[in-house]
């Protein structure tokens, strides 16, 4: 959501400031900006993707050693290009990108009117830089004085860059709720939402802390505290590669990641389990075990496809720990006035690390005296060091914004943790323990084997890819299954979707099964499988078409249903993990043949990172 990129050094900063911004396309965003400092302090910003704006800047002068970018996703104001960032201050001297929302400016805005101030666009954004303007000429101090003293005034999140034209060799940026990286080359540094537009120029990068405010000038970096105390900046190495965010001879992200699951889950698992050493453990969860194990109740917050990784939890954790499990949105729980005390431990997922309910759900549970466990895949993001302990999930840069390899690393990460739990607490008899990690083992040989399903499912996708609406049920483990298929088919293609426990069906649902509606069954072989039979059967009665989802070598299903997608035999508790990779293709598919934006979906950003 949102995306900035700032550089100063001895390089051209445009051509570096629009390729970082290209990178961080999937984000999501509606228009784009630069502001470069040549003599002058110029601002060119178009509604439209980044290419749009590349062309527009054709004949301007783009010369100049230092600037900044931005990608909007909009908040306050609609997209155009006078709301596109960097927006001017009153005068013209300085300028401003900013991700995030802030929530009294509506109050800054009137007071600022009434001291002669005047708005060229609706945005909150344009009120923080002439905030920062009033008080940097009613204080006569310096740009990062008024900086300061600005985001004592301002309420809710924000990740800035400022440019002055009086001080034309200087960045000043900040953040609070709103990520923030900075990038040390040699006698360079830029500055990003996230590393990837960085990677091609250096791997030491400085993760900025909330409320903390970055000075960039003459080569130097320095950060301090919004009370003004000097910070001694942690550098650390990167640990991604420049082809990790490209295509890779795919032609959307989104498939690249598809078919990189059976990678990223062995990633996950790696050093984490070896079965025939009856090796199982997770170095961020060792010095919480115990916690874990004595828990009364674990609380899961997330939001999303990280919400539905989190309900395979629960049938995880409840099955094999015995402990109670509540899955939580995070954008209801911190609204709702839960109840949470010390003995209880709170899971965050989230696949950026950035996510800012979830972010906010973390900071109410800590304040309540909850053991906060994080798992996430951005290293140094927001959640990774908001909470007591946690695990990464290994899973390489996602690029497309409609997850997926994301959500089986999660439910990896899930089911070991859900394992050492049962251990710990004696909950699951060794030998069924030893025969789950063998299975696990095997999963990313499976699911390479339920991708080559790939032809198949195109067949199938071409077949309902003018279809106005969609069922998916699933019973047990693959009742979030299909509100995980469900829900991809909705971000990508815009074709309507639901997702319903099965049994929920004759509840309501079933007024809306006839002949044109397509109804993607989980059916595999598991505990509820002659329940699911018996729901099937009750589709097919009201000539619902049926795209089954089975489990190999099924003969019963198969004969009821009008397409039939077979993925290979695993133990109920892991199903989750094949069962999801057809129902990715099948969305993947239809958008495609819709000729929709698959990696970039309307109104939608990779990191939601306002409320």
């Amino acid at each position: 959501m949102c995306g900035i990129v700032a550089y100063v050094g001895h390089r051209e900063a445009c051509s570096i400031i629009i390729k970082g911004l290209k990178r961080l396309e999937y984000r999501g965003y509606d228009s784009a900006g630069v502001a470069l400092m040549n003599g002058d302090l110029n601002v060119y910003k178009k509604k439209g993707k980044v290419s749009k704006l590349e062309n527009y800047l054709t004949d301007k002068d783009t010369h100049g050693n230092i600037g900044m970018g931005h990608t909007r996703w909009a908040t306050h104001g609609e997209p155009n290009d006078r709301n596109a960032h960097p927006h001017y201050s009153s005068s013209g001297k300085l300028a401003i990108i900013h991700n995030g929302i802030i929530e009294n400016y509506a109050t800054l805005k009137t007071l600022l009117i009434e001291k002669g101030h005047t708005f060229q666009s609706d945005t909150d954004s344009e009120v923080f830089i002439n905030l920062i303007e009033d008080i940097k000429i009613n204080s006569k101090c310096t740009l990062v004085e008024a900086v300061r003293l600005a985001l004592h005034e301002v309420v809710g999140a924000y990740a800035i860059v400022v440019l002055s034209k009086d001080d034309p060799n200087q960045l000043v940026a900040a953040r609070k709720g709103s990520p923030l990286v900075v990038g040390i080359g040699e006698g360079e540094h830029f500055l990003a939402s996230d590393a990837t537009p960085i990677i091609e120029y250096t791997s030491d990068v400085v993760y900025i802390n909330d409320q903390e405010i970055v000075v960039i000038k003459d080569g130097e970096l320095d950060i301090r505290s919004k009370e003004d105390v000097k910070q001694t900046p942690y550098i650390q190495r990167l640990e991604l590669a420049l082809e990790s965010i490209e295509k890779g001879g795919y032609e959307h992200f989104m498939l690249k990641e598809i078919f990189e699951q059976p990678r990223s889950i062995l990633d996950c698992l790696r050093g984490r389990m070896i079965p025939e050493k009856g090796h199982l453990m997770m170095s961020g969860f060792f010095e919480y075990e115990n916690k874990f194990a004595k828990a009364n109740r674990i609380l899961i917050v997330a939001c999303g496809t990280s919400y539905h990784a989190g309900l395979v939890a629960e049938y995880l954790i409840e099955d094999l720990a015995r402990v109670p499990v509540e899955v939580e949105y995070a954008s209801e729980f911190r609204y709702r006035n839960p109840i949470i005390n010390e003995n209880d431990i709170v899971i965050a997922i989230s696949q950026s690390g950035e996510t800012a309910d979830t972010l906010a759900a973390i900071e109410l549970a800590k304040s309540k005296g909850a053991t906060i466990f994080g798992i996430c895949n951005v290293v140094g993001s927001s959640i990774a060091r908001a909470t007591d302990a946690g695990a990464y999930t290994h899973a390489g840069p996602e690029i497309g914004v409609a997850s997926t390899k994301a959500f089986t690393a999660q439910v990896t990460v899930l089911t070991l943790i859900a394992m050492i739990m049962g251990r710990r607490r004696g909950t699951i008899e060794t030998t069924k323990l030893n025969q789950l990690m063998v299975e696990l083992e095997s999963i990313p040989g499976k699911v390479e084997q339920a991708l080559q399903l790939d032809e198949q499912i195109q067949k199938i996708s071409a077949v309902f890819k003018d279809a106005s609406s969609f069922l998916y049920l699933g019973r047990g483990y693959n009742f979030p299954v299909a509100l995980e298929g469900a829900l991809k088919l909705k971000e990508i293609s815009y074709i309507h979707a639901e997702g319903y426990p099965a049994a929920e069906m004759k509840h309501g649902p079933i007024a809306l099964i006839d002949e044109h509606m397509p109804v993607v069954v989980i059916a595999t072989k598991d505990s509820s499988y002659e329940k699911i039979v018996s729901n099937v059967q009750e589709v097919r009665a009201r000539k619902g078409k049926v795209i089954a989802v089975v489990t190999e070598g099924d003969n019963v299903i198969p004969s009821m249903a009008d397409y039939v997608v077979e993925v290979p035999e695993t133990n109920e508790h892991l199903m989750p993990l094949l069962s999801v990779i057809p129902l990715q293709l099948l969305s993947y598919h239809i958008a495609v043949m819709r000729g929709c934006n698959v990696d970039q979906p309307r109104n939608l950003a990779k990191s939601v990172t306002v409320e």
